[in-house]
């Protein structure tokens, strides 16, 4: 993978995974979390995590359902 390349996966019915090995994570004030090196996290979309903003698969349990397929946006 190119250092400049960040790939976001939405997994169906689970989480947004992040990966690359140039990319940081900021809260809303502008905290950078640290990463710890990883070149691979997942962010929560159910809101059941502990971990919040990041999955810690709390998704099965409470049965979070979403499936995405990929579309084009509209021109700005």
């Amino acid at each position: 993978m190119s250092d400049n390349k960040v790939i976001i996966t939405i997994k169906n019915n689970g989480s947004i995974r992040v990966e690359g090995t140039n990319f940081e994570i900021r809260d809303a004030a502008g905290g950078v979390f640290n990463l710890n090196g990883r070149e691979v996290v997942s962010i929560c979309r159910c809101g059941a995590s502990q971990k919040q903003p990041f999955c810690d698969g709390s998704h099965s349990a409470c049965g979070f359902k979403s499936e995405v397929t990929a579309f084009e946006l509209p021109p700005k």
